[in-house]
């Protein structure tokens, strides 16, 4: 294969193979997705939205929830779900499924909840259920079923909750088998086409059922004649028809009644008023979107003695005069949210002398109504989503028993000291997204038991000493906003409680923030961040935090700063780092030395170039790594990393094109990695990676399936796991087919014959040149270097073959890449080449045997004086 004046190439075949492992065990599921807790057994599939038009055959076996919602799948057949018998939850909403085989969910045991609304099914057949004895919640909500077989639920004794909502269901007796159910609580029949529901019709004594829904049905007729319903405590009629006809006999046949929904005219006055008077126990009732007859039902309802709760929702209320509530001194609860409020006579709520939650959110009240002042039995009140610009002290003064304030979303702007003077035992007070720019003293007197405040998004001039002093009781503070808020030295001392903290600052000094007992803690850098005066770029700022276990930094405008190594100082117990925008272009390899509990660390929108292995190595407990959205080129820093606990590494969004699979054998805990944004090449450098994707068993790869390839540009588009790999391979099988027939070949030629052409060949053969190459180089070699191929002489070891190739060839050129210098053997080559160098030089220069000139020493010493005075580039070598 060699000629005068030819190049030729030794090839050097690969010295190793992959071979894939069981398919069906693999973790890379073209279709799916794998979550879990540190438990397995509360491992999560989902395969939502994927189009599957039958359901996906890898799914593991230890799976304990499924989600197969929004695709394709038309059938389930009775091997869909063969083994899954760990399935606890199981979602099949959203498809076009019209058939079910008989039997198709015995092997889900241990199956609690099954969600199939939004599909195609018309009949609910005999077997169709079989072996869900554990069964506990069946949601089939829009689909056609027109039919339910007699024996269709007889095997689901645990069954509990049922929705059958929007289907066309046109009987009562189509749901006796439910009815009849040990178990059954819960049963919407909403949307359907019943028109009379009878319990005539019903063949069976006593129902345990709780909740009965039959809204949105034309219903002419409802009569209970016999106590079937003894346990009944929620009805809906909500939108059912108006000329709907009640008949309850006897008032003790819903004596278990003590919720009741009504929904807009759609039933008259009259039949809301008999159904009122015949439900004595009632505790709660819900009138949505009637306003006409609400005066009217209100007053009714105001009269059943054991009356608690009234919901009146979304009825379009405009004001509250004196007259609605006088009837209703019982009520606990009064919820007028959703209306169109804005406001309310001052004697409108004096009757209700034991209200303790008042929910006014979603209107448009202007100021804190005065009608309020009289409930002193106040618990929650909820003036959240109104127009609220200014709070009076006199709002909130005879609310002394108010545990739960919201005033989120509204228009305040300032707090007056005296606002919440008299609140001594509220707990929670939201004050978020009202752009509030001064406190004064609001927060200095009384609350202390306040234990949550919330200012997300103010815009405060300043933060005093002493603003928040007596709040010892704290233990939830948010004062995040879009700009940063200054604030005195020791603002939050005295706050000995005080676990979860979320700031906007431009600086972070130690001796500015003593949090001794903050546990969490997030700040966001605003974009007057100042790394001049900030002490985050030369101290320990976090050292006066010592019990910190998360730690969030966020940027949302242009940061550059350099970050101090001993930024985390002190910070032995924190457990979680989440930065965003912070650590820019790299990462200081000393930045974690502080942190030996670290478990989940998040870089992320940084631009991260580089990073070292020694950033990993003071963090060997690290469970968790976000590297998302920088500019991340290779994944070098994992191979000496050690970090054995690693089991979720998400890096979507980087410029990764070639993933040297050896490198994730360094991450030995590794389930779930996440490479979803990346520009993977689909060539030979990625084949290793490729095959791993596919066989690894251990390693759930997030979307593997649908990696698509960047590079090169013919094959841009395509999937990533579908490009050859085999062509980057000897065929295994012809390689030993070759090895050998050449065994045999060299077994019969004679020890003489051998001796001869092996001579033959070392004098005669003479290369041009010796090519030294990776195998993930070979296409370049193949393609750009060398257009003549030739192997090594068979039978021969590796080493041997390599050195008569070195010495046979005039010269010796070195193909140098990354894989090149990762691989033994090509580090076995290059120095056989260098020894071949040395062995030339040694030749070319002055050469002095000590042993000959034993008995001429002066003329040794002669020529060692003569060859010093020589040219200073002449080598000399003396043998000993």
């Amino acid at each position: 294969m060699s000629s005068s004046g030819s190049l030729s190439l030794l090839l050097l075949p690969p010295l190793s193979c992959f071979l894939l492992q069981d398919p069906s065990l693999a973790f890379s599921l073209q279709s799916c997705t794998i979550f879990y807790s540190e438990n397995v057994s509360n491992m999560w599939v989902t395969c939502k939205g994927r189009e599957l038009t039958v359901v996906s055959d890898n799914i593991p076996r230890n799976a304990a929830s499924l989600d197969l919602s929004w695709n394709l799948l038309a059938q389930i057949t009775r091997t869909d779900f063969r083994g899954l018998s760990k399935i606890k939850s199981l979602e099949v909403q959203r498809n076009l499924i019209s058939h079910i085989d008989g039997g198709a969910f015995t092997d889900l045991a241990e199956l609690l909840i099954l969600i199939m609304n939004d599909n195609k099914l018309t009949n609910l057949t005999d077997n169709m259920f079989q072996g869900l004895s554990k069964l506990a919640t069946l949601a089939l909500s829009s689909n056609h079923i027109s039919f339910i077989s007699p024996v269709a639920f007889q095997s689901l004794d645990s069954l509990k909750w049922v929705e059958l909502g929007s289907n066309h269901l046109h009987q009562v007796k189509d749901i006796v088998p439910l009815l009849k159910l040990p178990m059954i609580q819960i049963l919407f029949l909403g949307y359907n086409k019943l028109n009379s529901f009878q319990s005539d019709d019903l063949p069976l004594n006593i129902s345990n059922v709780r909740s009965l829904s039959l809204s949105l049905n034309p219903l002419r007729k409802f009569s209970i004649t016999t106590d079937v319903f003894p346990y009944l405590q929620s009805l809906d009629f909500s939108k059912c028809s108006s000329n709907m006809e009640w008949k309850v006999e006897n008032k003790t046949f819903l004596r278990s009644l003590t919720s009741l929904f009504f929904s807009g005219t759609y039933i008259s006055f009259d039949t809301y008023r008999e159904m009122l008077q015949t439900t004595d126990s009632l505790q709660k009732l819900v009138l949505t979107y009637i306003k006409e007859w609400l005066d009217g039902l209100v007053d009714i309802a105001c009269k059943i003695p054991s009356l608690r709760s009234l919901d009146a929702a979304a009825c379009q209320i405009e004001t509250i005069d004196d007259n609605l509530q006088r009837s209703c001194s019982q009520l606990t609860e009064l919820i007028l949210s959703a209306n169109s409020l804005s406001g309310m006579s001052e004697h409108s709520l004096q009757s209700l002398t034991q209200l303790s939650l008042l929910q006014l959110h979603g209107n448009y009240l202007p100021k804190v109504p005065r009608a309020l002042r009289r409930l002193s039995t106040l618990d929650v009140l909820d003036l959240s989503f109104n127009v609220i610009s200014e709070l009076d002290c006199l709002d909130f003064q005879h609310l002394t028993r108010l545990t739960e304030l919201n005033l989120n979303h509204n228009r305040i702007s300032s707090l007056r000291g005296c606002v919440f003077q008299n609140l001594n035992d509220l707990k929670v007070l939201n004050m978020g997204q009202n752009a509030v720019f001064t406190i004064q003293d609001a927060f200095k007197v009384s609350l202390r038991k306040l234990e949550s405040l919330n200012l997300h998004s103010s815009v405060l001039v300043k933060l005093k000493q002493g603003d928040f002093r007596n709040l010892s009781s704290f233990r939830f503070l948010d004062l995040e906003a879009d700009t940063a808020i200054p604030m005195d030295y020791g603002i939050f001392e005295g706050l000995d409680h005080l676990q979860t903290l979320r700031l906007s600052v431009s600086s972070y000094e130690k001796d500015f923030f003593r949090l001794s007992h903050v546990e969490n803690l997030t700040l966001h850098l605003t974009f007057a961040w100042n790394p001049q005066s900030s002490q985050l770029n030369d101290e320990s700022p976090f050292s006066n935090s010592p019990n910190l276990k998360k730690l969030v930094l966020k940027v949302y405008d242009t940061f550059t700063t350099h970050i101090s190594p001993n930024m985390l100082g002190g910070l032995k117990s924190l457990e979680y780092l989440m930065t965003e925008k912070f650590f820019v272009k790299s990462v200081h390899p000393d930045m974690f030395k502080y942190t030996p509990q670290l478990k989940g660390l998040q870089i992320v929108h940084s631009d991260v170039l580089y990073l070292t292995p020694e950033l990993f190595w003071p963090i060997p407990n690290l469970k968790a790594l976000d590297l998302s959205d920088n500019e991340l080129r290779s994944l070098d820093f994992l191979a000496q990393a050690n970090l054995p606990a690693l089991s979720w590494l998400k890096l979507s969004n980087n410029k990764l094109s070639i993933i040297n699979e050896m490198l994730l054998h360094s991450l030995p805990a590794l389930t779930y990695l996440d490479l979803t944004g990346n520009p993977l090449t689909c060539e030979c450098s990625n084949s290793g990676f490729n095959l791993w994707v596919l066989s690894s068993n251990q390693t759930q790869v997030i979307n593997g399936h649908q990696y698509t390839c960047a590079f090169p540009v013919s094959q841009r588009g395509k999937k990533f796991l579908e490009f050859d790999v085999h062509s980057c391979w000897i065929d295994a099988s012809f390689l030993c087919f070759i090895c050998c027939s050449c065994l045999i070949v060299f077994t019969l030629l004679a020890s003489f014959t051998y001796h001869f052409l092996r001579w033959k060949k070392v004098a005669s053969q003479r290369y041009d040149a010796f090519v030294s190459y990776n195998i993930n180089d070979e296409a370049w070699v193949c393609r750009e270097l060398l257009p003549v191929l030739e192997d090594f002489e068979p039978g021969k070891s590796i080493v041997e073959n390599i050195t008569e190739a070195i010495y046979g060839s005039r010269k010796t050129i070195c193909v140098i890449s990354r894989s090149y210098l990762q691989s033994k053997w090509c580090s076995r080559e290059i120095q056989m080449a260098s020894f071949r160098l040395f062995d030339d030089l040694v030749k070319r220069c002055t050469y002095l045997s000590w042993p000959r000139a034993a008995q001429h020493t002066g003329v040794f010493w002669q020529k060692v004086q003569r060859s010093l005075e020589a040219n200073e580039q002449d080598l000399l070598s003396t043998k000993i």
